[in-house]
């Protein structure tokens, strides 16, 4: 029945390939809780009791709060799937609760930090393209599975616009600057130099002219950074904080930025708001006489 429920996550709710990942592991893994507990106990037909008591047991794991409840929420989306197809008479998780947890501020690079990581456009193709990459994520804030699923056609260099598709197949456009602009041109007239073709399945591809893969994403960002100073971690959702941290430090409205990263709900977006106290109050201990 899980492989069921994962098939209706890609097919009908078209969810990210990572998110089903997710889903797939949190199951298993507590399916292999109820397998220790009782062999004989079924996954489709467990109690309220046994998934509260699973939560106990994850809890006095090493596991962090906010790992726990993303494990609750995939029992939570796999009983509510069976429920609706009429499987199961009753959902035993739709009073199970999220354990409290506090409110992470993200991480964010400084303007001026940033600066050092923006050095001369490299020529050799990889290094290129993992340059490439990091400016794509800082100067439009696209998610890592985002920036995979680009096209050579979601580019359109005319209007200064890209096509991203995000969360449940939701399109937004995005614009980008000149420098972004020609950056972008260059690196795919040395793409096609460097591996004598002219048609890619992705815009981003591998070392082989190989698709574009989350963990691609992430290399080129460490390495990138890891080429200036081997002491700063950076991720590339790390990337997609700072730019909307920055829009919101120059005035850009609250909304457009909601809008750019793709966003469902305001609120999710409102956690920038505090880097930006954090920004005014240095501002303020810097220029105030009495700072």
């Amino acid at each position: 029945m899980i492989q069921d429920f994962l098939r209706y996550l890609e097919t009908e709710k078209r969810s990210a390939p990572l998110t089903i990942k997710w889903y797939a592991a949190d199951l298993k893994n507590f399916e292999a809780y109820l397998n220790d507990l009782s062999p004989q106990e079924s996954i489709d037909g467990v109690s309220k009791a046994v998934i509260r008591s699973y939560i106990v047991h994850l809890s006095k794991s090493k596991l962090s709060p906010r790992s726990v409840n993303r494990k609750i929420t995939s029992i939570r989306a796999y009983f509510r799937y069976l429920e609706q197809r009429q499987l199961i008479s009753s959902n035993p998780s739709s009073t199970i609760k999220s354990l409290k947890t506090s409110k992470k501020i993200p991480d964010f690079i400084p303007e001026n930090l940033l600066e050092t990581l923006q050095t001369e456009i490299p020529v050799y193709f990889p290094d290129l393209r993992d340059y490439l990459i990091f400016e794509i994520l800082y100067q439009t804030g696209m998610r890592r599975a985002e920036i995979c699923q680009l096209k050579d056609q979601s580019i359109d260099f005319e209007a200064s616009l890209i096509k991203v598709s995000g969360k449940r197949n939701k399109e937004r456009l995005i614009p980008f600057t000149n420098k972004l602009s020609n950056l972008m041109k260059y690196y795919r007239e040395q793409r096609e130099t460097f591996f004598g073709s002219s048609s890619f399945d992705s815009f981003i591809v591998s070392n082989k002219a190989g698709i574009c893969y989350p963990q691609l994403i992430k290399r080129a960002v460490e390495s990138r950074v890891e080429s200036i100073s081997g002491k700063l971690k950076i991720s590339p959702h790390t990337l997609r904080h700072t730019f909307a941290t920055h829009l919101l430090n120059n005035g850009a409205d609250l909304i457009a930025i909601k809008e750019l990263l793709g966003h469902s709900s305001l609120e999710a977006t409102q956690i920038y708001i505090h880097n930006t106290i954090a920004h005014l109050k240095k501002i303020h201990q810097q220029a105030h006489p009495l700072g």
